[in-house]
């Protein structure tokens, strides 16, 4: 009983410090950041008539322009010589034809394989389909891979690094197995199926003849007309048992522009306005589905986009009443990142002001749900937190800071780990400003049913959490935009991309 008063008494005594030592004037312009306010812009935005906002699409332009007209009304300047768009080139390329068949057997294209690779070939290629399995040194000791289409499997490694070993060795193509089971390769299937008929986005590119296909591990079994079991056995040492099979693929390329743009809002700071925080989403997001259904993308990145609106009418308001922060602001809502976070690297590479001065960048994609993790907890208000210590020592502190003093969430750091499978450090639009060296911070609610579904509506967004993440976003930011110095980056960025 003694130890229940004494916990009670501490929580009190920390509730009454959190209390003492808030802003006023930060909780004053963090409050109009509202339930009502994200509501209305997110059922906007996530709309059915917005038809998943896909790169380049009508669609995704007049959700550009409605972000550009909302900085213009809250009197943030356009930075980009007037304008509140950056262009960004990025081609559509359509594979016009990809065929495969191996033996007598013809394949189904986003069915019974998925083609990730690139290449423009006039004529079929006939060649041989031998088994690898996992890439070793050892293991292409025993397969003659020259010119021939090679099956491996991708355990425990990024499939770009022995793709790369495997080509490097002289093969002429690879077939792929990135994840067991049927059930999970059909979903990725499904997904390529959908977007068929858009063409895949990205920077004009020499073409590379790098025929790489994915197939589930089921499929593998069945081309090598093998057991699956004894498919694994034979991949860890002794691939040369499985027989060769006859093999011929075929690509046809096109290419064509898309007009995609990303979208800015600047605040001037004041006597360290050379230096800017840059707090980003991504506003676009995958189209409409093979039948026509809209991939709304209410949570992936409707949510994160809103919040950026409302932190930046919260910013605007607070220097319209003379509270300009002393750093400068940018707001920027990025184009192509589920293309392959294409915006952010190209504004990255070619930033607006120079990326020595950009002190941190604020990622926030997907902060509208709660995952699976959280779904039957207790305590629900949550967020993940990804990156804040990889490159600064003080900036996982002052977000902590800040969380302590005005929303006291959940702040869950499991997506840190160095053997994360997930790889989210990697996955958004933060990364391009790491590969920079620029401490980022990385605010995600984690992965749920309706992820990069059909089903990921606004009437599944959870507004008052959403609210609250928001309202952390925004102290955060305001501390590092006001504070003495810039954050250090003192740590070694050691997670290098693999």
């Amino acid at each position: 009983m003694k130890n229940k008063y004494l916990l009670s008494a501490a929580l009190g005594l920390m509730t009454m410090l959190s209390a003492w030592a808030q802003n006023p004037v930060q909780v004053k312009y963090a409050n109009t950041i509202t339930v009502e306010d994200l509501t209305k812009h997110l059922s906007y935005l996530a709309s059915d008539e917005m038809k998943g906002r896909d790169t380049g699409s009508p669609e995704g332009k007049i959700a550009a322009n409605y972000l550009a007209d909302f900085y213009k009304g809250l009197g943030l300047t356009a930075p980009n010589g007037g304008s509140y768009f950056q262009s960004v080139p990025l081609v559509s390329s359509r594979f016009t034809q990809v065929s495969l068949q191996i033996g007598k057997t013809k394949l189904v294209e986003n069915t019974d394989y998925v083609f990730t690779g690139d290449g423009n070939l006039p004529k079929a290629v006939k060649t041989g389909l031998v088994f690898l399995g996992l890439v070793s040194d050892e293991n292409l000791a025993k397969v003659n891979v020259k010119g021939k289409l090679v099956g491996l499997w991708a355990v425990g490694q990024r499939s770009n690094d022995l793709v790369t070993k495997v080509m490097d060795a002289g093969a002429a193509g690879i077939l792929i197995v990135t994840m067991e089971g049927q059930a999970n390769f059909d979903r990725i299937a499904n997904r390529y199926k959908s977007m068929a008929g858009n063409g895949r986005i990205g920077f004009d590119q020499e073409v590379k003849q790098r025929p790489i296909f994915m197939v589930s591990s089921d499929k593998m079994a069945e081309l090598f007309a093998t057991p699956l079991e004894t498919l694994k056995e034979a991949a860890k040492s002794n691939p040369e048992t499985i027989a060769e099979q006859k093999a011929t693929y075929h690509i046809v390329k096109t290419k064509s522009p898309v007009d995609a743009v990303n979208v800015m809002g600047f605040l001037e700071g004041t006597d360290k306005k050379e230096e800017v925080l840059v707090i980003s989403s991504h506003y676009d997001h995958v189209g409409v589905s093979s039948t026509g259904d809209a991939f709304n993308g209410a949570d992936d990145d409707g949510s994160g986009t809103v919040s950026v609106m409302e932190i930046a009418e919260a910013f605007a308001l607070a220097a319209k009443d003379g509270f300009r922060p002393r750093r400068s602001l940018l707001f920027l809502n990025v184009t192509g990142e589920e293309k392959g976070l294409l915006g952010s690297e190209y504004y990255s590479e070619n930033p607006v002001f120079p990326i020595a001065n950009t002190v941190n960048n604020i990622n926030i994609d997907m902060v509208g749900r709660i995952d699976y993790e959280y779904q039957n907890a207790e305590n629900k208000d949550y967020v993940y937190v990804i990156g804040s210590e990889m490159l600064s020592s003080q900036l996982k502190k002052i977000n902590e800071y800040n969380n302590i003093t005005y929303t006291n969430l959940i702040l869950d750091y499991r997506y840190d780990a160095e053997d994360d499978p997930n790889r989210f450090y990697y996955r958004s639009d933060h990364y391009n400003f790491a590969k920079f060296n620029i401490p980022v911070i990385f605010f995600f609610n984690g992965v749920h049913d309706d992820y990069h579904q059909v089903t990921d509506t606004v009437d599944k967004i959870e507004f008052p959490l959403m609210s609250k993440r928001a309202h952390l976003i925004f102290h955060t930011a305001w501390d590092l935009a006001n504070r003495d110095s810039r954050t250090p980056v003192d740590g070694t960025n050691t997670r290098t991309e693999r």
